[in-house]
């Protein structure tokens, strides 16, 4: 659900306080505010992002006004679907294409090869 209009966008005061001291050039600005949304003063700045372990980098450009500064930091890392069947069909493939790679070195060796 969105913000009411009356309400205003929502964007933290101690975030809004950090960016009007700062000049872009100093280093990111550390915030915890995920849920702040970018205003257009914060464009040309580089934040600091809590993902709950560690700081990730948003260099905030144009086309960020109006989302939020967490959607630009995930939390969560993806490792991978599958399990014994994804493994297998790695395999398979990384083979065929050992395979192939030796067939197209083979074949500049053949067509080089002296005839009799």
């Amino acid at each position: 659900m969105t913000r009411s209009l009356k309400k205003g966008p929502y964007v933290d005061v101690k975030l809004a306080k950090k960016v009007s001291l700062r000049k872009p050039t100093q280093g990111g600005i550390k915030t915890w505010a995920r849920s702040s949304q970018i205003a257009p003063e914060f464009v040309g700045y580089t934040f600091l992002v809590h993902t709950g372990k560690n700081f990730d980098e948003v260099y905030v450009s144009e086309d960020m006004v109006g989302h939020r500064l967490g959607e630009f930091a995930p939390t969560t890392k993806f490792v991978k679907h599958g399990g014994r069947m994804q493994k297998e069909a790695e395999m398979a493939a990384k083979a065929a294409e050992v395979a192939a790679a030796q067939a197209a070195k083979a074949a500049p060796e053949a067509a080089s090869a002296p005839k009799k």
